[in-house]
């Protein structure tokens, strides 16, 4: 075999080569050009911790508990902040390798101002370390660099656009769960709401081995001697499947002040591993509007709309709940009872 027929062969085959690699999609080009492409995770059950660091010495630690991540191996974290940041995890992607004279500027700022995000598996060992930084100018894309890499690149996730950083930049409470009940039926042992302003209405619901049973709160309201309403036990519980908070207000500079006064109810629930929740609501009363009436004049005074409470959970939380979501609670010991008038 001559030289030149050598070359020939040789020429065919980096050509042919170079054309294998341009028609290959994006995630066959990353893998042959190195782990410092590889920012997605492909199988996000392998993910068991993620931990998250900023400058300023936030540091956050997720962990994989039975259905749900613990945050900071204290709370449960929000579902609704969760889901975004694992779906950032599994979907980000490349959009471009930015121009050689960019690079430098990308990465100080990353180093200045970007979180290092670190994840792990079932066993402690490290799966992924890199750093996320800020966005480009049209908010398309997110600069990211792998953990000892000189290359930083332009990320985003396909069909979503904005800076991916707020998926991962959240500090304190934002990742908490709000959560103030969260039981099913079948595991509620006992149900206490008291109205210290309205004792008569106040009562306790608790699963007795011969069905449920109703009783006042106090032992000065008589007793109710109607027929026990069917069903009404069971519709009062499932209420209690999903309550939330709508904003944690543990910083709220009255919230002193607030705890010290007579709630408008204290709603106490014991499930059957004997685990206590208690919510303590305070009203936020709207100031009261006055306004004229057209036909006669008169200016007439109509008292504020209680639309929010101040929740206090357990004593270790304070948060903002609403009135929609609240209401659905907010049963009177008659209420498991036949309607007397009906009963005539």
């Amino acid at each position: 075999m001559n030289r030149t027929l050598i070359l020939l062969i040789a020429f065919l085959l980096l050509g042919g080569g170079v054309l294998w690699y341009l028609s290959q999609g994006e995630d066959e080009k990353t893998t042959l050009a190195g782990a410092d492409r590889a920012f997605a995770v492909k199988d996000i059950g392998q993910v068991h911790k993620i931990f998250i660091a900023d400058r300023r010495g936030e540091r956050t630690t997720l962990e994989r508990r039975d259905g749900y991540w613990l945050y900071n191996g204290k709370y449960k974290a929000r579902p609704s902040v969760m889901l975004p940041l694992l779906d950032a995890l599994t979907r980000v992607q490349i959009k471009y390798k930015p121009p050689e004279a960019a690079v430098p500027s990308m990465v100080e700022a990353l180093a200045t101002e970007g979180m290092k995000v670190e994840l792990y598996g079932q066993d402690g060992e490290l799966l992924k370390a890199y750093y996320v930084g800020g966005s480009t100018s049209d908010e398309r894309g997110t600069y990211m660099i792998m953990d000892g890499a000189e290359q930083p690149y332009v990320v985003h996730l396909p069909a979503w656009e904005g800076n991916l950083s707020v998926r991962f930049r959240r500090y304190g409470d934002e990742w908490r769960d709000k959560t103030l009940f969260e039981e099913e039926v079948e595991n509620i042992q006992s149900v206490s709401i008291e109205y210290p302003k309205q004792r008569n209405q106040s009562f306790i619901l608790e699963n007795a081995p011969g069905g449920y049973e109703v009783r006042p709160f106090y032992d000065i309201t008589p007793e109710i001697r109607r027929p026990f309403r069917k069903g009404s036990a069971e519709a009062f519980l499932a209420s209690f499947e999903s309550v939330g908070g709508e904003a944690f207000r543990n910083k709220y500079p009255g919230r002193d002040s607030i705890s010290q006064l007579v709630p408008f109810s204290i709603i106490t629930l014991v499930n059957k591993q004997g685990d206590t929740t208690q919510v303590k609501l305070h009203p936020i009363i709207e100031e009261a509007t006055i306004s004229q009436d057209a036909k006669t004049g008169d200016y007439v005074r109509y008292p504020g709309n209680i639309e929010r409470y101040f929740a206090d959970l357990n004593g270790e939380d304070f948060l903002l709940a609403q009135q929609i979501v609240l209401e659905k609670l907010f049963w009177g010991y008659g209420s498991f009872f036949e309607d007397k008038n009906l009963l005539n």
